[in-house]
């Protein structure tokens, strides 16, 4: 790894790291925010799924904005907004200001993602891009697994606000030093899809809108139902002005390709398992175990464990063995160790009796994710990552919304909070219920070549220099 490489390694993952860890790292301080501001249940929901909303939607448009007007340039733009929203979060003097505030969080986050993953990409060689993702997955893995236990720790050692002020110096620092290090690059098209951006963003927010509602509002309602059915139809029209503009943001025939098709459906089912077990895994411990938000963020440690050892080793191995066999072997293992706590999870079942399934779905995870980011990215040409990785990036969000809305909805169908032994029969069914996703998940992902065919070739090109280029950009891709 040369200098350079290390240094946009380092500071997309640190990116990352910040956006990740914002996405869960309230759970365990709602409590506090609840008194603090005198705060409804239903508030307390949109403190949490106000960041995941803008984040999904425009997250696509972050990444045809870093292709058009310059990656590195939207990548420290990103950070600033998310940044800013940070300070709004730990000032709001009321619950309204904070859900607005993690409404921008939101905002700036869509903007770094896709681009953080763009810029390690187009940094490494396809030779060694395994292995940079695994590295990026384990520290951004850290985050996600270890949000709530961070989110513990800060509301009941200081205040719930200094979760958002360690967002100051930490995005002060990666901006100056992205800055300083990161190259610009941009994305092949020198247009602005507006038509597809505006498509994609009310059709995600739709759909996105429809599963966050469904559990409160009903999923028969005319508002839920009119969602849903408004957001596929909006993304059916987008699917369709991409396949007619010149500039096409995301361009359909990335879905011609075998790894692209059926690596993205695959990851959307890790990351619905992921989200689906960590949504309610957390208040099995308190609610049925009886610990505190430290206790149940400790016990969840096993994953973080698994993720930093595992994910570097799955990356670099993907590198030699192909992709299809880590993603549809992580999805068993998370089948496998979903459906063990589906099976013994009760009111009076140990840790000791959980760790193992924890340890095996955690491994699974951390098999699938940078096998499968490695997967898309490799299907496209390199100047073409920055709207793949888009792509891959709305659709994992995607399936964190969609994991988290069928474990509650199996959740609600079987138990409540109304006792101990009623809650741990609803997260037996929800398990069972997540289990069942990425089992699904590994039968799509059988359908991912056993080795990573070479780049597609882009469209033919009217000019002979321009001939030239691609012939040159095919070469450095081999």
């Amino acid at each position: 790894m040369t200098p350079k490489q290390a240094w946009v390694l380092a500071l997309a993952s640190l990116a990352s790291f910040m956006m990740a860890l914002d996405s869960l790292v309230v759970t365990t301080a709602l409590s506090t925010i609840r008194q603090d501001l005198t705060a409804s249940l239903e508030a307390l929901e949109w403190t949490v799924n106000a960041y995941n909303l803008t984040f999904a939607v425009l997250l696509l448009t972050g990444a045809a904005l870093g292709d058009r007007f310059g990656r590195r340039r939207m990548f420290v733009g990103g950070l600033a907004v998310f940044t800013v929203a940070s300070v709004a979060c730990a000032l709001s003097p009321n619950i309204g200001s904070l859900i607005a505030s993690r409404a921008l969080q939101g905002v700036g986050a869509a903007m770094v993602l896709p681009l953080s993953l763009t810029l390690i990409s187009a940094m490494f060689p396809p030779r060694q891009r395994g292995k940079a993702m695994g590295l990026y997955l384990g520290i951004t893995g850290l985050a996600t697994f270890g949000g709530p236990f961070v989110g513990g720790v800060i509301a009941e050692g200081l205040a719930w606000q200094w979760i958002f002020w360690l967002n100051l110096p930490l995005g002060l620092i990666v901006i100056m030093l992205t800055a300083r290090r990161v190259d610009e690059s941009v994305g092949p098209n020198n247009r602005f899809d507006l038509g597809g951006v505006v498509l994609v963003t009310l059709g995600a927010f739709g759909i996105v809108w429809g599963l966050v509602r469904g559990n409160a509002a009903g999923w028969s309602s005319a508002e839920v139902l009119g969602a849903l059915v408004l957001g596929v139809a909006l993304v059916v029209a987008f699917v369709l002005w991409e396949q007619r503009t010149k500039a096409p943001m995301l361009p359909m025939r990335f879905f011609r390709v075998r790894a692209f098709a059926t690596a993205n459906p695959a990851n959307f089912t890790v990351f619905a398992s992921l989200y689906g077990t960590l949504f309610f895994l957390a208040q099995y411990f308190q609610t049925v175990h009886g610990e505190g938000p430290l206790g149940a963020g400790l016990r969840l440690m096993p994953w973080t464990a698994t993720l930093m050892v595992c994910a570097p080793i799955a990356g670099a191995l993907a590198d030699r063995y192909g992709e299809r066999v880590f993603v549809v072997g992580g999805l068993l293992l998370q089948t496998i160790g979903t459906g063990w706590l589906a099976m013994v999870a009760d009111t009076d079942t140990g840790y000791l009796e959980l760790l193992p399934a924890l340890i095996i779905g955690g491994i699974g995870l951390t098999m699938a994710m940078p096998a499968a980011q490695k997967s898309v990215v490799g299907a496209v040409q390199p100047q073409e990552i920055g709207q793949a990785s888009g792509a891959f990036m709305m659709l994992r969000i995607f399936g964190g919304v969609f994991g988290v809305a069928v474990a509650v909805a199996v959740f609600a169908s079987v138990g409540g909070y109304a006792s101990p032994e009623e809650f741990s029969e609803g997260f037996a069914a929800a398990m069972g219920a997540v289990s069942a996703l990425a089992f699904i998940g590994m039968l799509v992902a059988l359908g991912i070549p056993a080795k990573r065919p070479a780049a597609m070739p882009t469209p033919p090109q009217p000019t002979g220099a321009a001939i030239r280029n691609t012939a040159s950009a095919e070469t450095t891709g081999r």
